[in-house]
């Protein structure tokens, strides 16, 4: 009778715990390292903070139609005649085709998605 999917994932998780304990008893027996010297230590956080960098992109698309939050965003400003605003807020009604904005608290305004 062959096994299933859950019955092995189960028995996999079985072992796994039985054999984590084993292994924490292996890791307190193994001796400390010495500390890595402070160079190294500069180099990995100046390599980290250039792997940190992330692009991030916001893509609206309905009825085949496509539009991004930064067009959102320079659309209310356009719309509002604001060139440097401290606060945008941009809301999107994509069931109503509408798109609806608060600048710095005090503009208001809205323009057609697409």
């Amino acid at each position: 009778m062959a096994r299933t999917k859950k019955t092995e994932a189960a028995v996999e998780a079985v072992k796994e715990t039985i054999a984590a304990p084993a292994a924490e008893e292996v890791k307190a027996e193994a001796p400390k390292k010495a500390p890595a010297k402070k160079t190294a230590a500069k180099t990995t956080k100046t390599a980290s903070k250039k792997a940190a960098a992330v692009v991030e992109n916001v893509v609206i698309q309905q009825n085949g139609n496509e539009v991004t939050a930064a067009d959102l965003i320079a659309k209310a400003k356009e719309d509002a005649g604001i060139q440097s605003p401290k606060k945008i807020d941009v809301y999107v009604r994509p069931e109503i085709n509408m798109v609806y904005y608060v600048i710095d608290g005090e503009k208001f305004g809205s323009f057609e998605l697409c």
